[in-house]
């Protein structure tokens, strides 16, 4: 039995209009139909042996239904049933999207897999998601692809077959277990086949993994309609049109990139920018040629963008939009990138499991639009509850723990009862990791995640705070605030920086800065470390486990 969102629930939210019948298999017919020749995907891919170079290949909408085809022909034929999951592992392009369509499409649940994930990690996914198929380019992390799946195989004898895609669009080369994947037509009764199998709007579609920065990670189940709720309220509240051209340098597997590259440009039938690596002076560039107008980054990848040398060199007023979110970001540097490129950013809180819990508008004040995550959804039923007995607070108000239920909410973790014992409120809510305050206003404001506070000497200090004041100075281009590690207080405030090009930083110096700014003295990093670049997770954003971890080995604490 497949999978799916509980009947009635779903009946409820159709009723309501927040979710509907299409797939995105339904929306590449239409576009297929319809502008067969524009552009769907724009791929950057970064030239070996080069810093910013890089090539550009387009898929039309006709190419990806035609590549999406050969997918689920590929996947016919290796007899995989309905329901059946296969891992994808591929790098960010055409092919990826149209490996999720053309599974869908036979009727297979994609387990999403960034590219740049360990062979650990890798092994855990496949495991846990008890995927028979696995979907490779030629190439992994510069090896043959296929080693790794032999290896991979030794250990998980339920991986049965192999498949490559291998190019980054419409003319990819697709081969099953070694030999060339038979085209669709070759299949019998394709058609039909595809139109018995599809997996519908409100099943199990897609397996991602969490993006957290310790541990193995879990798998969260997705559908397609709770994607179809996020675009309709990104609409509502930016005023998407029909012109638009999207960038999207966020990994497609995971939550972010989910919505704003394989949901909402092709629901509007528009193209969408996506790179298969990720460097900051190629996006800029990027956008200047596409004239992209709206952009849909994480903080560190648009602190990467201002820090460019080449930023002011190139023409970004086409920029209509910047949608970030999911943590919080910081008001100084968020507010430079609307003052120099002249668009608006709007933040969005939620998480992979959640979806949208809360979202700011155009018509928010910038400080209500930077430095809050937006009014709650009233449809999302949100609560706060206080972290440490995990009762529910009185009132949608103050300081505490959001969760919430809704058209936006994942259906959970995949085979994993105690992950999501913990997920759930006792009411039937799904709490994020955050400590939150929301105002009298009703905009919330994220203080902390629940493992993000400093604890020193009994006094909880907001790491993201202390990342906003210390990103101040001028010779910081990044910065990670985490605990270190202390015998006497429990621990102390550590920051670890990146800094501009040319800059040198002295722990005095920094404290001497933020005493002039009147930060308390609680918040001031108490160590503090360069380092060429931070070490980032999966999801693109800063893996602060590994910083703890290197805090408490550098102070010869376990």
């Amino acid at each position: 039995m497949a999978i799916a969102a509980d009947p009635e629930v779903a009946a409820g939210y159709v009723a309501a209009r927040w979710w509907g019948h299409d797939t995105p298999t339904d929306l590449i017919w239409r576009n297929a139909a319809e502008r067969p020749d524009n552009t769907a995907y724009v791929t950057w891919r970064r030239q070996p042996g080069s810093d910013s170079s890089g090539s550009v290949d387009r898929t039309t909408w006709a190419g990806y239904d035609r590549l999406s085809d050969r997918v689920a022909a590929a996947l016919l034929a290796a007899g995989l049933d309905r329901g059946a999951r296969a891992a994808v592992i591929l790098p960010d392009g055409a092919g990826v999207h149209a490996a999720f369509t053309g599974a869908d499409k036979a009727g297979v649940v994609v387990m999403g897999i960034g590219h740049r994930a360990g062979p650990a990690e890798i092994a855990h996914l496949v495991q846990k998601s008890g995927a028979r198929a696995i979907m490779t380019p030629a190439e992994h992390r510069g090896c043959p692809a296929g080693d790794a799946v032999a290896e991979l195989r030794r250990g998980l004898p339920d991986l049965q077959h192999h498949i490559i895609v291998d190019g980054p669009g419409q003319g990819a080369a697709i081969a099953l277990d070694g030999d060339p994947a038979p085209l669709p037509e070759s299949v019998p009764g394709f058609a039909d086949a595809v139109e018995e199998r599809r997996l519908r709007a409100s099943e199990l579609c897609l397996l991602n993994s969490t993006s957290g920065t310790t541990g193995l990670p879990k798998c969260v189940m997705q559908t397609h309609n709770r994607w179809f709720y996020f675009h309709q309220k990104a609409v509502e509240y930016s005023g998407l049109g029909s012109d638009e051209v999207f960038c999207v340098p966020v990994p497609a597997p995971f939550g972010f990139g989910l919505w704003t590259a394989h949901y909402t440009p092709t629901i509007l039938g528009v193209p969408t920018v996506v790179m298969a690596d990720f460097d900051a002076t190629a996006l800029i560039r990027l956008i200047e040629a596409e004239r992209v107008t709206v952009l849909c980054a994480v903080t560190t990848q648009f602190i990467m963008m201002l820090n460019s040398p080449v930023f002011d060199d190139h023409d970004l007023s086409s920029l209509r939009l910047m949608f970030t979110g999911g943590e919080a970001i910081p008001y100084q540097r968020a507010s430079e990138f609307e003052d120099r490129t002249g668009c608006t950013v709007l933040n969005f809180y939620g998480s992979n499991e959640t979806g949208m819990l809360s979202g700011t508008r155009l018509s928010d004040p910038r400080s209500a639009r930077l430095r809050s995550g937006g009014k709650c959804e009233p449809e999302m039923d949100c609560a706060l509850y206080d972290p440490d007995d995990g009762q529910r607070l009185p009132e949608l108000r103050g300081r505490g723990q959001p969760a919430c239920r809704g058209p936006a909410t994942a259906l959970g973790y995949y085979d994993d009862a105690k992950a999501n014992a913990e997920l759930m409120t006792d009411d039937g809510r799904m709490l994020m990791g955050d400590i939150v305050e929301i105002d009298d206003d009703g905009y919330l404001r994220v203080v902390g995640r629940t493992s993000d506070f400093i604890i020193r000497g009994g006094k909880n200090i907001s790491a993201p705070a202390v990342e906003d004041e210390v990103a101040t100075h001028p010779a910081v281009a990044m910065v990670a605030a985490v605990a270190a590690p202390d015998p006497v207080f429990g621990e102390r405030v550590a920051a670890y920086v990146e800094l501009v090009a040319g800059s040198s930083l002295a722990l005095g110096e920094l404290r001497e800065h933020l005493a002039g700014r009147g930060v308390s003295r609680e918040w001031w990093p108490e160590h503090l470390f360069v380092v060429d670049a931070l070490p980032r997770s999966s999801g693109g954003k800063v893996a602060k486990g590994r910083l703890k971890k290197d805090a408490a080995d550098r102070l010869g604490a376990s």
